[in-house]
């Protein structure tokens, strides 16, 4: 059976060091929320921004890995009860509600890959504002957009594709934009076999296209991770080169004057 977590906030607490900052409560604008990153402009002083940025990747490719399983998971329990409605007038109550709350996980599934985007796309505006180095640096993304802009475009994709899955079912988004609109429209078709497989079917659909999306995210923020790191390798490059220029200049002997004497500081 599918690992079952309570809300969206605790799968984002994995990921709070790098979002600590941000009010990830809005994902449907992810990537445009300058409020956001001019408030992590203000508390983080550039160190601690490049450290936590720095140390974030991997946490969250683990995140999206552990989401996607639960979604290969739940697409997996949604077909065994297709294959047992086809043989029963409906399912039984009991097992109904373990429907209901697979359908359930899988819209915080949704809202889950939407706030990592809408984090992701907070941080490259953040770096674009803060460093000149960064918002210069080539990405080799398609028609010269931003990280911020690709996420923008990934959570409009799948919520596009989700909307045409629901629509298809003559289904609306907004019966299962929350808990209890979903829990409502499911109460609903659970009254016939013809509605509880209307459900199942969207669900399962739903379920594989997150599992597709999600591997789609891991290789956007994959491939965000790998130029931070090329730009953060550079940056301290660079650190290091002024101070060993400066360490030399200071501790280098004083050139010897025609008159015999080092030269010496005079103010």
């Amino acid at each position: 059976m599918p690992h079952r977590c309570s809300n969206t906030t605790s799968w984002l607490a994995g990921i709070t060091s790098l979002a600590v900052m941000i009010n990830v409560t809005e994902p449907t604008y992810a990537g445009t929320a300058t409020g956001a990153a001019t408030e992590w402009t203000q508390v983080l002083n550039n160190g601690e921004l490049i450290s936590l940025v720095g140390k974030s990747g991997e946490q969250i490719q683990n995140q999206i890995t552990q989401i996607s399983q639960l979604a290969q998971q739940i697409e997996t329990q949604l077909n065994i009860y297709q294959n047992l409605l086809q043989n029963t007038a409906t399912l039984p109550s009991h097992m109904w509600g373990q429907v209901e709350s697979d359908l359930n996980q899988l819209r915080n599934i949704v809202d889950q890959g939407q706030s990592i985007s809408f984090s992701m796309g907070n941080v490259d505006d953040v770096l674009q504002q803060r460093f000149q180095s960064y918002a210069d640096l080539k990405t080799n993304l398609p028609d010269n957009a931003s990280f911020s802009k690709s996420y923008q475009s990934w959570s409009d994709t799948n919520r596009d594709t989700i909307a045409s899955t629901l629509k298809a079912a003559s289904l609306t988004a907004d019966q299962f934009h929350s808990e209890e609109d979903t829990m409502a429209s499911l109460r609903s078709m659970s009254q016939s076999s013809d509605g509880q497989m209307k459900a199942l079917q969207v669900g399962h659909q739903i379920a594989a296209q997150q599992v597709a999306q999600m591997q789609k995210l891991r290789g956007l923020v994959s491939q965000q991770m790998t130029m931070m790191g090329t730009w953060l390798q550079t940056e301290q490059t660079d650190k290091d080169l002024a101070q060993a220029r400066r360490h030399e200049f200071f501790s280098s002997s004083a050139p010897l004057t025609s008159g015999g004497e080092k030269m010496k500081v005079e103010w």
